[in-house]
């Protein structure tokens, strides 16, 4: 099970942008943000005092991800979540570290990077008590005792638990011959490849009129006869 410092992550919830863009706390609790008759979900004991808050909240329990980034095509399940990220896209930096003048185009970045200077890791692995920075961080290493590969990818079938990984996989795959499906990252080795099915030899020692089916084949030939050591 994973599990984080609920000091922490409240730590990160107190925290609101001030003028200067850097993080100040904030006092405000939801009693004071909210107004009107509460409307009772009927999933949890929450309450909310918005029709719209109690059709966010339903969103964790469905799954549902009805705002998407028209940029990236990433969905999201608060259009809150939708704005932050849409930051990423233009640039905008506005959250800036006190301590190194770094910036970042969302909050909770900032909170995760000031603890490379604090050194807090709040987010333990209850299975080997190995501790994270970031939540995503303790999400990605639970994978290494479930198991869990969720990264697939669709052209060769292969998995894997990050979805940094992913990315650079695809990158091996230039090509797939039609003959026996096997994948190559170089498209030239691809093509040396499938003279192996066809058995075509362009390559034709002058010499002898010997031929090979791969260039270096045939300058390592060569050497016979101008006697050259191989």
């Amino acid at each position: 099970m994973i599990t984080s410092n609920l000091q922490s992550y409240t730590m990160a919830e107190n925290y609101t942008e001030n003028s200067s863009g850097s993080l100040a706390e904030k006092s405000t609790t939801h009693s004071e943000e909210n107004s009107g008759n509460p409307v009772e979900g009927d999933q949890g004991d929450k309450d909310f005092s918005y029709e719209e808050n109690l059709k966010n909240h339903q969103h964790t329990h469905s799954g549902e991800k009805p705002f998407q980034c028209h940029q990236c095509n990433k969905s999201f399940k608060l259009k809150s979540y939708l704005k932050k990220h849409e930051k990423r896209h233009t640039g905008e930096k506005p959250f800036e570290c006190e301590q190194c003048g770094k910036s970042f185009s969302v909050r909770s970045d900032l909170i995760q990077h000031g603890r490379t200077h604090s050194g807090k890791k709040p987010f333990k692995c209850e299975q080997c008590g190995k501790c994270f920075s970031a939540k995503s961080y303790l999400i990605e290493h639970g994978r290494t005792h479930s198991g869990e590969k969720p990264f697939t990818y669709e052209q060769c079938g292969k998995c894997f638990s990050q979805a940094g990984i992913l990315p650079r996989h695809k990158r091996t795959h230039s090509g797939q011959c039609e003959q026996c499906a096997e994948w190559f990252s170089v498209k030239s080795t691809l093509k040396q490849h499938r003279r192996t099915h066809s058995g075509e030899n362009p390559f034709e020692c002058e010499q002898c009129g010997k031929c090979f089916n791969v260039k270096s084949n045939l300058k390592q030939h060569t050497r016979i006869h101008y006697g050259e050591k191989q």
